[in-house]
């Protein structure tokens, strides 16, 4: 269990934390939110012991490990999977150990020890996850030093997943993930047998991985049960008593300052007046909610251009004399909004370079419409950006005779105001030079634009007002994102990305992303662009009886799941309990750990019966 008790902390005299408390119990789940430059990786900073309190305590169970993602693994000659396992530091020492141990008794404790931490299913265990984070069976046994610093943080990552510390602490671990490493890593950590701390803009993420948020903010901790969107509503309800309740306030006191601007100088009310301002001077002030800072994003809207705007024909492109995909057949029309899926290496970032004139066709023919202007944004060019000059030097490169009040105004239209403008694209956070990068890329109102993961450096809020500039715009949208949130709200097709070509995906995110989790899964079924799919056979329709006797049981499922979620909701908020977590209340503990355990294991079952009985109604259905 982790413990934080009244803490205080300060950088250069600016206090990020004052008398802060959060008490998270073991095996616990929980994402850490709050906004840019409040203290979260401080905080974590904090609890590995790397900064020094200025007061309060954190506590952990004695000889509790603790592990993270500092760095990227170095570019050693060391293999992937040898990099992994030489991460469990305990089972490292004891195999090198095992060797040269000659006195038969520590021998023995060796072999047990051994035997206790699973040590001979270690690298299978570790293949796995590599694995499951992109690495093919050929890479794992390829040195360090064959892959980018990109890629050398997943292999850090792979690392401290299988070391499995007793608290994991990670921050925005989906950043250098594709969508399908993300996948795998929300479905890992929903498993991981230990307690958990994630940093993360995902809200996808803090859904489905995490089972409470700790709220940073105002200096303060705030546990929250449940995942990220029960903590979502809970806040904008407890901000809107707050805000009433300040609204009341400031009603009261008007009506009593009036009172006492009218009567103070008067003798006979001069008595009342000063106890008018008594009153008033005893109110403890309730402050309105502030508003949090509008992260807008505003896209120049392009002129409307006949369709299709990009049409493949038989097209193949790569790198030199290096096909990467062929056979593309692919029609693109100004009012698209399509996502690529498809594994890392498979050509995504391939296509989209295509799409935008970075690589050439190498055969086939693409038509593009007369006029057509296409916008670019990929991750790296955040770095591209010139540190030493200001976000309006930027705009003045690109427009040299615009006025600057309207380069300002432009500026302002991505959440980039007067203070940023000014100041050095070096000193500006992730995310304000994202949205410079993003407002390059949209300058000149283009038809098609193409977003190659657009939210690494930004946060929940941004991503929200990055979907609705997104809905609003009228031009075509090329969309790259492990953000399962984003693709969802945004796109309305699918495109997969596979095999050297790309196909159609005609399912939906849901089913491709269960496909992916899937040991077991069925081929993905894909078509080509001009295909049309064959009508599915329509089940025969079941007799009334059957259909009414179905519905009747989907509804006691969903009774039922209903139910066990009221009873897991009351035993998480009993365990956040401080009280519970006494020396002498270790047995009762115990037990609400099991009945916890149990109520998960049994929230599990009846998600699953619901599911299936849904399944058979539709079936039946026809």
């Amino acid at each position: 269990m982790l413990r934080i008790r009244d803490i205080s902390y300060s950088v250069e005299g600016r206090p990020l934390f004052e008398g802060a408390t959060a008490t998270i119990p073991d095996g616990h789940k929980v994402g850490l939110v709050g906004p840019n430059g409040t203290g979260k990786t401080t905080l974590f900073r904090l609890i590995r012991g790397e900064l020094t309190l200025d007061g309060g305590e954190i506590t952990l169970p004695p000889r509790a490990r603790i592990g993270g993602v500092a760095q990227e693994a170095p570019a050693s000659d060391v293999s992937l999977i040898d990099t992994v396992l030489a991460a469990d530091t305990e089972r490292a020492e004891l195999m090198a150990e095992a060797d040269t141990a000659t006195d038969p008794t520590r021998i023995a404790e060796i072999q047990t020890r051994l035997a206790d931490i699973d040590a001979w299913s270690a690298e299978g265990r570790a293949a796995a996850i590599l694995k499951g984070l992109g690495f093919s069976e050929a890479q794992q046994r390829q040195p360090c030093a064959d892959f980018s610093g990109g890629w050398r943080m997943r292999v850090a990552l792979a690392g401290v997943l299988f070391a499995q510390p007793d608290l994991l602490l990670l921050d925005e671990p989906t950043n250098y993930l594709d969508l399908e490493g993300a996948l795998w890593l929300e479905t890992y950590l929903a498993r991981y047998p230990h307690t958990v701390i994630i940093i993360s803009h995902d809200r996808g993420l803090l859904n489905r991985a995490v089972g409470a948020i700790l709220h940073l903010e105002n200096k303060g901790l705030t546990l929250y049960q449940g995942p990220y969107d029960t903590f979502a509503r809970t806040r904008a309800q407890q901000r809107a008593v707050q805000a009433a309740q300040a609204r009341k306030q400031e009603e009261r006191k008007a009506h009593l300052q009036s009172f006492v601007d009218r009567f103070r100088y008067k003798a006979s009310k001069a008595k009342q007046a000063q106890a008018r301002l008594k009153m008033i001077a005893r109110m403890d002030p309730i402050s309105a909610p502030e508003d949090a800072a509008k992260r807008v994003f505003t896209f120049p809207e392009p002129d409307e251009l006949s369709p299709p705007i990009v049409a493949l024909d038989g097209g193949e492109t790569g790198y030199g004399d290096r096909v990467v995909l062929k056979s593309l057949s692919l029609r693109i029309d100004q009012d698209d909004r399509i996502a690529l899926l498809g594994r890392n290496g498979q050509g995504k970032s391939t296509l989209s370079k295509l799409l935008a004139d970075r690589l050439p066709l190498m055969a086939g023919k693409m038509t593009k419409a007369g006029k057509l202007r296409i916008g670019y944004f990929a991750q790296h060019q955040v770095d591209e950006l010139h540190l030493d000059e200001t976000p309006l030097q930027h705009l003045r490169r690109e427009r040299p005779d615009t006025p600057p009040a309207k380069l300002r105004a432009t500026l302002a239209g991505f959440g980039l105001g007067a203070n940023q403008a000014e100041t050095e694209v070096g000193r500006l956070s992730g995310g304000q030079k994202a949205r410079l990068s993003l407002l390059l890329a949209t300058l000149d109102a283009p038809h098609l634009l193409i977003l190659d993961e657009p939210t690494n450096h930004l946060d929940i809020e941004s991503r929200e007002a990055l979907v609705e500039a997104l809905t609003a715009y009228s031009g075509a949208v090329i969309l790259v994102s492990h953000d399962m949130h984003l693709l969802s709200l945004v796109a309305d097709r699918l495109w997969l990305v596979k095999d050297g070509t790309v196909t159609p995906y005609d399912d939906d995110l849901d089913a491709y992303r269960k496909m992916l989790l899937s040991a077991d899964a069925a081929p993905v079924s894909t078509r080509s662009e001009t295909e049309k799919p064959a009508p599915k056979p329509k089940p025969k329709r079941a007799d009334r009886d059957t259909i009414l006797a179905l519905r009747a049981e989907v509804r006691k499922c969903e009774d039922r799941v209903t139910k066990i979620t009221e009873m897991h909701e009351k035993l998480s908020a009993k365990l956040a309990d401080p009280a519970l977590y006494e020396p002498d209340k270790v047995q009762e503990l115990e037990q609400w750990n099991r009945k916890f355990t149990e109520v998960e294991d049994g929230l599990a079952r009846a998600e699953s019966l619901w599911m299936e009985a849904l399944e058979r109604l539709e079936t039946a259905e026809g």
